[in-house]
């Protein structure tokens, strides 16, 4: 077992408000940066990366945070800052402390370390602001709800009873069983998602297609019809803006099904313009699609007709929508030597201007980051991963681990709070704060399956209310469901079935919190604690700090130094010192005063 671990005397700068003077620089713009040390050194020199060449910068103390509790915590460290100018699209940046300590966005080290965890300056384009505050809430529109609207099912259809469980993967039928939700639908049920603490609604594809998923699309130009619609669209995003909520699609950039019409033409004629639009082999005819799935055919981004086309689908539903979730983005515009990848983002990033536009992305998405393209991803590696492999069941039996073979592992809270940073290094400040931190999906199996309790399912919950990054809540995990893969998982919702009303009100109340406290949405991260079964750390703004505690199993008490008071915000009562209950399994959450 990993020894505990504290940091509350290390020194820290994240990319956060706190520490950063601003988010968006433009090109050139001088940026005032801030380190806090609470320990005694005799020089801080900020080294940034101007045209990839270093350059050393001499901080000075700051004497207007220094000795005082900015954010309430900490009032015995000393604040240094410096200037530093946004000299590249992206300029990296790193403290030298006492001229021996290096610390980056990875932490502190006593020895040199590359330039891959160097803290980030980004001149590009911001996200919409609104992104930073959102709570989003994935629908799979086919098992949310039914309007009650009477429509024939498509031919495809195996028509399946509402509250019945899906067929699993390897069962006849899988991705033809239909239960009939609609767009209207979600429109009626509103009320629950806003109720939640979601303010923006994601819906996997909705576009016609010959499957459940529609994944698959025969045509990006219309609503499939058994949704309601491209009427229904308007009158689902007519009813979420007007609650001052945001809507998503989901796009599939590379690729598109069997049946769609460009594929169609370019099956049809050797010589039509779409043919360019797909990798065919000159001397079989055969083409290159998604994992072999013949009915997903690849789209190469060498055609300039798949940009052209591509982009026009992107802008044309921008109003109705908000933005979009790219499906497989990290395969998109990549096939053998043929790699357009991150022109391909940063076409669509400027496509979509002022609209949010979120990768998928299953492992390590940073080198697709902070490329002036996706503006975040779906978290799975740096928040998905870590937090199955701390609070995964005793009896959980999964045979792989999001794609990976064997088991979920269980690990400790050292282990798991490495990996978090890890990842989070990798990339900046604005991309992480911009990813979404999810539990699950319809491609997973449900959180409720992997913790097997209410108990650690809260604590994931909480996590996810808490970190940086927005929660992706994937529907009917708040009654917790339960789902071995991603089929088992898009069990429709339990409108009349029995549901867990506790886990229900948890989600309400921590989602409620995060609403409600603007150091869990806009403030910096600091890490103080870490032991096997328990994490501690702080979001900080200038005028306060939540202080979070996680906790799997009983053990002892955390003593942290401080000299005020925490107000008990979840599950705690006040504390005149930072002595932490060992009582478990608990979360918690303080308000620090001084």
């Amino acid at each position: 077992m990993t020894l505990p671990i504290d940091l509350h005397d290390q020194p820290h700068h994240d990319g956060s408000a706190l520490y950063v003077s601003t988010a968006a620089p433009r090109l050139g713009e001088r940026v005032t940066v801030w380190v806090r040390v609470p320990y005694d050194v005799e020089s801080v020199h900020v080294r940034a990366v101007h045209d990839g060449e270093p350059r050393y910068h001499a901080a000075a103390v700051d004497p207007d945070r220094t000795g005082r509790p900015v954010g309430g915590y900490g009032s015995a460290d000393t604040w240094w800052k410096a200037e530093i100018t946004a000299v590249n699209p992206v300029t990296p940046y790193r403290f030298l402390l006492g001229g021996r300590t290096w610390l980056t966005a990875a932490g502190v080290a006593d020895h040199d370390v590359p330039d891959a965890t160097d803290f980030k300056l980004l001149t590009h384009e911001p996200p919409p602001a609104w992104l930073a505050d959102a709570v989003v809430y994935q629908i799979f529109p086919d098992r949310f709800a039914r309007s009650g609207a009477r429509r024939e099912p498509p031919e495809w259809a195996l028509v399946r009873d509402w509250d019945t469980d899906p067929v699993l993967p390897g069962g006849p039928g899988v991705q033809r069983q239909f239960y009939g939700g609609d767009l209207d639908g979600i429109t009626q049920r509103l009320d629950h998602i806003q109720q939640l603490g979601a303010n923006t609604v994601y819906l996997t594809p909705f576009f016609p297609a010959r499957s459940n998923h529609r994944y698959d699309a025969s045509s990006f130009d219309r609503v499939d019809p058994v949704l309601g619609g491209d009427e229904a669209l308007h009158r689902l995003a007519d009813a979420v803006h007007a609650r001052g909520m945001r809507l998503l699609g989901d796009i599939t950039p590379n690729h598109c099904g069997d049946a769609h019409e460009w594929f169609v033409a370019a099956v049809s004629d050797v010589d039509a313009p779409e043919r360019e639009m797909f990798y065919f082999d000159p001397d079989t005819g055969d083409y290159e699609s998604w994992w072999g799935v013949k009915t997903l055919p690849k789209l190469n981004w060498g055609s300039e007709l798949v940009r052209e086309r591509m982009t026009g689908v992107l802008t044309r539903w921008l109003g109705p929508l908000d933005g979009w979730r790219v499906d497989v983005a990290n395969m998109t515009g990549r096939l053998g030597a043929d790699d357009h990848a991150h022109e391909v983002a940063a076409l669509l990033r400027r496509a979509v201007g002022d609209h949010a536009l979120i990768a998928e992305h299953n492992h390590d998405a940073s080198a697709d980051l902070d490329r002036d393209g996706w503006q975040g991803t779906m978290n799975y590696s740096g928040f998905t991963r870590p937090v199955w492999a701390w609070l995964r069941g005793p009896h959980l039996e999964l045979e792989q681990f999001l794609g990976a073979p064997g088991p979920v592992p269980l690990r400790d809270g050292v282990q798991t709070l490495a990996t978090f940073r890890a990842f989070a290094a990798r990339m900046s400040w604005r991309s992480l704060v911009h990813s979404w931190n999810l539990l699950d999906s319809h491609d997973s199996p449900r959180v409720r399956t992997v913790t097997g309790s209410f108990e650690r399912h809260l604590l994931a919950l909480g996590l996810q209310a808490t970190l940086p990054g927005a929660p992706m809540v994937f529907a009917g995990s708040e009654f917790g469901l339960t789902g071995t893969n991603g089929e088992h998982s898009r069990t429709p919702m339990p409108w009349n079935r029995p549901r867990d009303d506790a886990m229900h009100a948890a989600y309400r109340q921590l989602l409620g919190l995060r609403a409600a406290e603007p150091a869990l949405r806009r403030g910096g991260l600091r890490w103080l604690h870490a032991d096997a079964d328990c994490l501690v750390f702080l979001r900080e703004t200038e005028a306060e700090s939540v202080l979070v505690c996680v906790r799997r199993a009983a053990g002892r008490p955390v003593r942290l130094p401080y000299r005020g008071r925490a107000r008990g915000l979840y599950n705690a009562g006040d504390l005149r010192e930072l002595v932490l209950p060992g009582d478990g399994p608990s979360l918690r959450l303080w308000r620090l005063a001084m």
